[in-house]
């Protein structure tokens, strides 16, 4: 009779794969790499995937195709009909005056470079703001001189950079976008004026009633009633990822007015050699020097753009290369109706 011999060191089918330790760090790992794939895809989604919640009206388009299917009664204004010069850094019209300066003060590892924009309008709708792409969303961006390109801007800074933050009352062009109160802001309104106010103190439908055309939500305020804000220290803005102090000293993008219809806006360079950035207590000097009797920090850093005529007056992170923004304010002829 044949006898079978069993190989010793053939496994058993069915014995089990994994031992219950190796199953055990199986789950374990399986578990690790869920979460870890969770909480990138949430930081994308928050900070890198474009959101649109609404596109808006190509404001420009619409008015090209107006004026070609209405030649004989064609109303845009060109700088040519408002009587406009201008040269590096300034321009002139019936509507506005840019006129633009270069300020350098301090030497060596103290020195700042910044650039003060003073503006006269006989109408406060040639002053507007634009998005990013014509959308309004998060993580939606272009350049500031992108943005001013496609709108016909004589002018523009960077904005508020709303799309990084998903509160705020934001009203832009008269539309309202998002009603979330949550810090201090700046309201322009119809007449010329702007306010600096408290979001959870003034609603939205105040605003827009008493002829609010647009609000930023960033700050902090700078000079309020004429006065400078005295206490800069405990100012925080957000609690997004990757934030930088607020405090230190940045580059920095700031508007004032004077008067109605006169405004001043300051663009600081700074993160450079020869341009350490401004503190908010030093800007705010700036504005009041400047006659602002209302003023306000808009979104700085390598944000922080001044455009004129077709190029970045400023140099933005130190490397004369933009960062992208979600929105402007800008100045542009034949806004008014």
């Amino acid at each position: 009779m044949m006898k079978i011999y069993e190989n010793p060191n053939r496994k058993d089918p069915h014995k089990r794969l994994f031992s219950p330790r190796k199953r055990r760090w199986l789950i374990i790992t399986l578990v690790i790499v869920l979460t870890v794939g969770g909480i990138l895809y949430s930081l994308a989604d928050r900070y890198l995937i474009r959101h649109v919640q609404v596109v808006v009206a190509d404001e420009n388009a619409a008015t090209a195709t107006t004026n070609n299917a209405n030649d004989s009664t064609n109303t845009s204004t060109t700088a040519t009909e408002m009587n406009a010069t201008s040269d590096d850094w300034n321009y002139s019209s019936d509507d506005m005056k840019v006129s633009i300066e270069k300020v350098q003060t301090g030497s060596g590892s103290d020195q700042i470079t910044y650039y003060v924009a003073d503006v006269q309008l006989t109408d406060a709708s040639s002053l507007r703001s634009a998005l990013a792409d014509n959308s309004f969303g998060t993580n939606i961006t272009e350049n500031t001189s992108e943005i001013a390109a496609a709108n016909n801007a004589i002018f523009a800074i960077n904005g508020d950079y709303y799309g990084f933050r998903n509160d705020g009352v934001i009203i832009r062009n008269g539309t309202l976008y998002r009603d979330s109160p949550t810090r201090d802001a700046l309201a322009l309104f119809n007449n010329g004026t702007m306010k600096t106010y408290n979001e959870n103190e003034i609603s939205s439908s105040e605003l827009l009633a008493e002829g609010a055309t647009n609000t930023l939500s960033f700050g902090p305020i700078l000079i309020q009633d004429g006065e400078i804000v005295s206490d800069f220290s405990s100012v925080k803005i957000d609690n997004n990822f990757g934030n930088r102090s607020i405090q230190d000293t940045n580059p920095r993008t700031a508007i004032g007015m004077v008067a109605p219809n006169h405004y001043v806006f300051v663009v600081v360079d700074g993160r450079q050699d020869n341009s350490r950035g401004m503190t908010l207590a030093e800007l705010a000097d700036v504005m009041k020097g400047l006659g602002a009797t209302e003023a306000y920090n808009l979104d700085g850093g390598g944000s922080s753009t001044m455009y004129f005529m077709g190029r970045v007056v400023n140099n933005p992170l130190g490397r004369n290369q933009e960062r992208g923004v979600s929105d402007i304010l800008y100045l542009t002829e034949g806004q008014g109706s």
